[in-house]
């Protein structure tokens, strides 16, 4: 029974202190979040010569750098803004993306880290405009599944599996970006993922410390002694043979106290203090010995 409650005391601290931890995690995180309960982020400044800035595939950058925000039914915002305005955002699919900007020069983004502060964003520098290029303006195309001016929403599970590009440009089109983008995150299930992680944590922990440091029970042991064996349990316990285990050994019986005179007064014959028990309680008074004494 001993070795059952270690062994699961052992798997309640291994499964109890990473969720625990996992939790305190998502405490802290969660001590930075709006008021509302989002999370935003802003990004450091983009400039660019292209007339436009392309994630290749939303779905994959999101796997790599922010993989929570694909969790559950999440909500991700953007906002992007110009210093003549605000910004157009366009999600398509990226076959369609690759087409139009062929020969116009864009930026392609590689990496956005999570730091602390502005988020830093890697690009891939636009090209050489071809020549006899015009702007283009986004507005005009017919192949956007989701777009917006100033501001896009999407849900990012709804774009697992699917190769969608994020463009983001001028309404009109023209060259010379330089784009103010901010994030904002919105997850439901972070709350109850967060309580429960620390729930669970706390009572595993609990449980494996008490399974671990209960004292354990004494038990009596009983030994089998072969009767060839006896003599040598008789020597080892002092004794000379086991039938005088049990025995109660008997008191040696001290002798009657004696009255003895004390002073002048002539020497009596000594009388014990108190007389011998009779063999038989007497039943009447007749039973009486005669002697006084």
């Amino acid at each position: 029974m001993r070795f059952v409650r270690t062994i699961a005391g052992m798997l309640l601290l291994v499964m109890g202190i990473p969720a625990l931890l996992a939790g305190a995690g998502l405490w802290t995180v969660a001590r930075h979040a709006d008021p509302d309960g989002s999370f935003g982020a802003r990004f450091e400044t983009v400039r660019t010569t292209g007339q436009a800035v392309v994630v290749t595939d939303v779905d994959d950058l999101l796997r790599a750098e922010a993989p929570f925000a694909r969790a559950g039914q999440a909500r991700l915002r953007l906002t992007a803004r110009t210093p003549d305005g605000p910004a157009f955002l366009g999600l398509a699919p990226t076959g369609e993306v690759r087409r139009w900007l062929r020969d116009v020069p864009h930026d392609t983004v590689r990496r956005v880290a999570l730091a602390r502060g502005p988020l830093p964003i890697r690009l891939e520098p636009a090209g050489p405009a071809t020549a006899g290029t015009a702007a283009t303006a986004p507005l005009s195309q017919g192949f956007w599944v989701r777009e917006g001016t100033g501001a896009l929403e999407l849900t990012p599970a709804e774009l697992a599996g699917r190769s969608l590009s994020l463009v983001v440009m001028r309404p009109d089109g023209r060259a010379d970006l330089a784009l103010d983008l901010r994030a904002e995150l919105r997850a439901g299930w972070f709350p109850g993922v967060m309580w429960a992680l620390l729930t669970s944590g706390v009572l595993m922990v609990v449980l494996a410390v008490v399974l671990l440091l209960r004292p354990v029970r004494p038990r009596e042991v009983v030994f089998v002694v072969e009767p060839d064996q006896v003599p040598v349990l008789a020597g080892r316990l002092g004794v000379t043979s086991l039938s005088g285990l049990g025995v109660r050994e008997e008191r040696p019986t001290l002798p009657e106290r004696q009255l003895v005179a004390v002073g002048s007064a002539p020497a009596e014959p000594s009388r014990a203090a108190i007389g011998p028990v009779p063999r038989r309680r007497p039943e009447a008074l007749a039973d009486l010995p005669a002697d006084p004494a």
